[in-house]
């Protein structure tokens, strides 16, 4: 496993690759990273994983010095899983030069996470056209779990005409149904249990609302998702995927979701 924590040495080492396949992390790796890694496995190209803390993505400088971070770790975990390459740039290895394409941020932006987080979609993008453009790989392979994410990356791809193919990987959930996140590793065990009780509580509603979607009030699991000991919802929304809209009758549909467990911020969509 070579690691590589320059732009130009990594360009110069990576020139010529033309089966790479990319994963870009903040870090603090988990089970949904490797899940990762291992549908990227299957594609049998060299695998590429970068690990950037991003600061144009966190809403404030505190946010960003507090994201969990542990670089040993991950560097022992990315070699037991016999990666080819990891890449650690420096802020000035990714902000210092002039991109190719022009970011482009699709109105999907402006809901969900974006109407919270404002600049955050920016600094995601931002970072993302970035990275590709310095490594340059065949596939990139991204999570469901940051469905609003996954969207707009995509938009960004097709409007630039970024001929790298995304792969969509299912979210990774532990053994009580909570989608695996770096900030789970900020909770309480009493936070952690909340958490669980919330993915349960989505996916058995989802199955009611199905049934019921006509006369389904939404509120009502709200109520019921703060009274487990939520400090805040910041918002609880049924979306169609394709038409990023709300559902029509008889359409497929994910409940998304995004609440604070004390300082920590978490979003999952069910």
């Amino acid at each position: 496993m070579k690691v590589i924590k320059n732009r130009k040495k990594i360009k110069r080492i990576l020139k010529g690759s033309k089966s790479l396949s990319f994963i870009p992390t903040m870090g603090s790796l988990h089970n949904g990273h490797i899940s990762l890694i291992k549908k990227a496995k299957r594609d049998k190209n060299k695998i590429i994983v970068s690990i950037f803390v991003n600061p144009k993505q966190f809403k404030n400088n505190r946010d960003y010095k507090s994201y969990p971070r542990n670089i040993y770790k991950d560097l022992n975990l990315l070699k037991k899983h016999k990666i080819d390459f990891v890449f650690l740039p420096s802020i000035k290895d990714i902000y210092s030069y002039k991109t190719k394409n022009k970011i482009y941020l699709n109105k999907f932006s402006k809901t969900l996470c974006g109407k919270y987080r404002p600049g955050h979609f920016e600094g995601v993008i931002d970072v993302v056209n970035r990275l590709v453009e310095i490594i340059n790989p065949k596939k990139i392979y991204l999570g469901k779990k940051d469905f609003q994410q996954l969207i707009l990356i995509k938009k960004h791809f097709s409007k630039n005409n970024i001929k790298i193919k995304i792969i969509e990987c299912n979210t990774y959930r532990d053994s009580f149904g909570l989608a695996e996140s770096s900030r789970n590793k900020s909770l309480s065990d009493n936070q952690l249990d909340i958490a669980r009780k919330v993915a349960k509580i989505l996916k058995k509603n989802k199955i009611i609302i199905k049934r019921n979607f006509g006369n389904y009030k939404l509120n009502n699991l709200k109520r019921q998702i703060k009274s487990l000991g939520l400090n805040k919802i910041e918002y609880l929304k049924l979306l169609n995927l394709k038409t990023l809209k709300y559902p029509k009758i008889n359409e497929k549909f994910n409940i998304f979701i995004a609440y604070y467990l004390g300082k920590t911020r978490l979003i999952d969509n069910v």
